[in-house]
């Protein structure tokens, strides 16, 4: 059973992102909340809140899941769009630089599924 949720337009690098989802990739739901909890950096909460959505997806659409064998089995960061920006620069110049979006999307699924997948393949 897999669940999914996302989250948008989120105003934070996707490269920073990465680096936090990367953390919680292929770890057991609880595990992964324990993880985020710990991380200092600005887009844990974000990431942590989409995780709880994704588990609570999971719980709505199936009523006898086991939320403790819930695991994360996909968990990504896309780019969004781009804000354009204008930075004054020396002798009348400017100098544009760009604020980044990312789209977050984080899956969790069943680990009874999960092995069931493994031995057809």
């Amino acid at each position: 059973m897999q669940a999914r949720a996302e989250a948008r337009y989120l105003r934070t690098s996707p490269q920073k992102a990465r680096l936090v989802i990367d953390l919680i990739r292929g770890q057991k739901a609880g595990e992964a909340i324990h993880i985020l909890r710990g991380v200092n950096k600005r887009i844990a909460p974000s990431i942590e809140k989409v995780l709880r959505s994704a588990i609570a997806n999971a719980e709505n659409r199936n009523n006898d899941v086991d939320v403790d064998t819930l695991i994360v089995t996909e968990a990504y960061v896309n780019e969004g769009p781009r804000m354009k920006r204008i930075r004054a620069a020396p002798m009348g110049r400017a100098y544009r630089y760009q604020r980044r979006m990312a789209h977050i999307v984080v899956q969790v699924g069943d680990k009874k599924l999960d092995a069931s997948m493994k031995e057809i393949a």
